[in-house]
């Protein structure tokens, strides 16, 4: 499979499931687990440009395909998505960030100028526990007009 660009050959159960293949394996801890179950988004990657929950997602199936996690988004520091997030205080415990920002990451590259309703649809699958739901809908509307 090939991870934030870099091509990787893996000797591993194919019933794993991708996000510990990416935590344990890879060292990619920014992909979090949260539910387990596909419920909260935390654990949100690319799958070929599609986000998917990576805690079910097995690792046989990404055989050949492109994964991108938050750590692979920018390679030159912070991208315009995670800087927005900082500056529109769309965090607070940021358990969730990562996997709110792929998502999020996903939506603009569909859709450049999304309107509130569709950012709220789009991050539909991404559970906030500390609430900071209207800052990130801030955070992806400055991102989306930083780029305009």
């Amino acid at each position: 499979m090939q991870v934030n660009g870099e091509r990787h050959e893996l000797d591993t159960n194919p019933a794993r499931r991708l996000v510990s293949v990416l935590r344990d394996d890879l060292g990619l801890t920014g992909t979090k687990l949260g539910c387990g179950e596909g419920a909260c988004g935390s654990c949100a990657v690319l799958l070929d440009g599609v986000p998917v929950n990576s805690c079910l997602v097995l690792a046989g199936a990404v055989d050949g395909r492109s994964v991108v996690t938050i750590e692979g988004l920018s390679s030159d520091g912070l991208s315009p998505l995670q800087r927005a997030f900082i500056e529109e205080d769309g965090l607070q415990c940021g358990f969730c960030t990562p996997g709110q920002i792929v998502t999020a990451t996903a939506l603009l590259a569909a859709n450049p100028s999304p309107s509130r309703e569709e950012i709220r649809a789009a991050m539909n699958g991404n559970i906030c526990r500390c609430g900071a739901y209207p800052k990130i809908e801030l955070a992806v509307l400055r991102a989306a007009a930083e780029a305009a």
